[in-house]
């Protein structure tokens, strides 16, 4: 079942352009004297891009620039033409945040309330609200769990609440940073699933390299650059020839 947005979830966002994308404009970013990202120019249109690099490449941080986590000390990100500097709120409801640990994106009490977090602050009405929560929690085997504490779930039922509590506000795009790290093979398999099967476009920052077979671009990320961006083969191929090398 489809539901229609509710006219407060889109009150800033009709001067966006889908068709434009994710756009990183001269971007860098560093933290007091320390540079994490320099000189990347990128325009991400593809319904799957992945992004590997070694640990402390930058990679989470460009992760976290695509929807205004970070801004960027030097240059501009734009999301279908909306600025993260100036327009955050608009692109927050047009890309989806998932972080590597579900405790950090998990902050109520019970599983329902939550997955209904996200459409409060974007002023859904409640039996709207009510509906589309209950229609994630069907979706992402939670039903059974709707007022059991969350804190109380597994590993892998923690991921899916995290993951139901962005999808339920329908963004346009979603970025994953390590979204399979912390689980099992049995829950990292149902998440690259879960993840193959969405219609929105997907950015995934990941160590598990199988995770982007079938995907259709992949960024390397290495000393705060870009330094391959190609299909999925050639790109792990240079970011393996970079691992020997250290």
């Amino acid at each position: 079942m489809r539901f229609r947005r509710s006219p407060a979830a889109t009150a800033d966002t009709d001067v966006a352009e889908p068709g434009r994308g994710i756009e990183l404009r001269g971007v860098g970013h560093r933290y007091g004297d320390r540079v994490v990202l320099e000189g990347i120019d990128l325009q991400l249109t593809e319904p799957r891009v992945g992004v590997i690099g070694a640990n402390g490449s930058g990679k989470s941080t460009f992760a976290r620039l695509l929807n205004g986590l970070v801004l960027p000390t030097q240059g501009q990100v734009l999301v279908d033409g909306l600025d993260t500097r100036t327009q955050v709120r608009a692109v927050r409801r047009r890309v989806g945040f998932v972080f590597q640990d579900p405790d950090a994106q998990i902050v109520h009490p019970t599983v329902a309330e939550d997955v209904a977090y996200g459409l409060e602050n974007q002023g859904v009405p409640p039996d709207e609200r009510a509906a589309r929560v209950a229609e994630a929690l069907e979706r992402y085997g939670l039903a059974g769990h709707a007022d059991h504490p969350a804190h109380l779930l597994s590993g892998g039922q923690k991921q899916l609440l995290a993951i139901a509590g962005v999808l339920v506000m329908q963004p346009a795009r979603v970025v994953f940073d390590e979204p399979t790290t912390l689980l099992d093979l049995v829950n990292a398999r149902r998440v690259a699933e879960l993840i193959a099967g969405l219609e929105q476009q997907v950015v995934v920052v990941t160590h598990h390299l199988d995770l982007l077979d079938g995907f259709d671009r992949v960024l390397v990320v290495d000393g705060g650059r870009v330094v391959e961006d190609a299909p999925p083969g050639p790109a792990v191929a240079a970011y393996r020839t970079l691992a020997e090398r250290r």
